[in-house]
């Protein structure tokens, strides 16, 4: 498993992964898991941390455990995993997402940037490229306001800045609202992504709200579709 500055713990690494693949459809009701030592070398962890993970989805009733009988998708428990906002998947479905920090800077709110719920002069942006299972997908440009803390730097941000934000700056995600359009790819964008500065793309635009019900962030994110799909699921 991963173990990138940030990274999740191995077994909800493996968990999320699990949970993505069920809300893609990749992973069916009532189908039955692998062997356990199967699984576990399939992911490069010990049996232990598997049956963490699996112990995971268990107790969010996604998983029925039977001693002798194995272990059998439950698709109807709950699915708000780490990732539950992170709504782009690969073309096939599902996909474990992963994060490289290109760029932290403390900068002047940009005249076009939305309301961000404080007077405060300054954000924090982070560019940053999305994979999934290692694939380059997205290109992402998130506005944090200053208010929330005067030192942010690459090394200590979260693979997840949504828990990120919870852990550090004690800031729940309670919703958010996306625009999808079609926006050229600035030019900072490394030429891993597949996408060449200035070509048309998917563009997914993103302000989120925290407990106080202000908004706290805004995001602009670039995705590569001939790899990945913006999907969002209504139950």
């Amino acid at each position: 498993m991963a173990t990138e500055p940030g990274a999740l713990p191995a077994y909800l690494q493996i968990s999320e992964l699990l949970i993505r693949d069920i809300a893609a459809g990749r992973l069916a009701d009532g189908q039955r898991l692998p062997p356990e030592r199967e699984m576990a070398a399939e992911h490069g962890v010990s049996v232990t941390t598997l049956r963490k993970a699996l112990a995971d989805l268990q107790n969010r009733n996604l998983l029925d455990r039977r001693q002798g009988s194995g272990n059998t998708i439950r698709a109807s428990g709950e699915m708000e995993g780490v990732y539950a906002y992170f709504r782009l998947e690969l073309r096939q479905g599902g996909g474990f997402p992963t994060a490289q920090v290109l760029e932290v800077t403390r900068a002047v709110k940009p005249d076009d940037l939305p309301d961000l719920g404080s007077d405060t002069g300054f954000a924090w942006r982070i560019r940053r490229v999305r994979a999934l299972n290692r694939l380059p997908v997205s290109a992402e440009e998130i506005w944090l306001d200053g208010r929330f803390t005067d030192r942010l730097s690459a090394e200590e941000l979260s693979q997840s800045l949504y828990l990120y934000y919870r852990e550090r700056l004690g800031l729940a995600i309670l919703r958010a609202e996306d625009h999808v359009e079609v926006d050229p790819v600035p030019n900072w964008v490394p030429e891993d992504l597949g996408l060449a500065s200035g070509e048309p793309a998917l563009m997914v635009a993103r302000r989120t709200w925290a407990q106080t019900n202000e908004p706290i962030e805004f995001s602009r994110s670039w995705v590569n579709t001939s790899r990945a799909r913006y999907v969002s699921r209504i139950s």
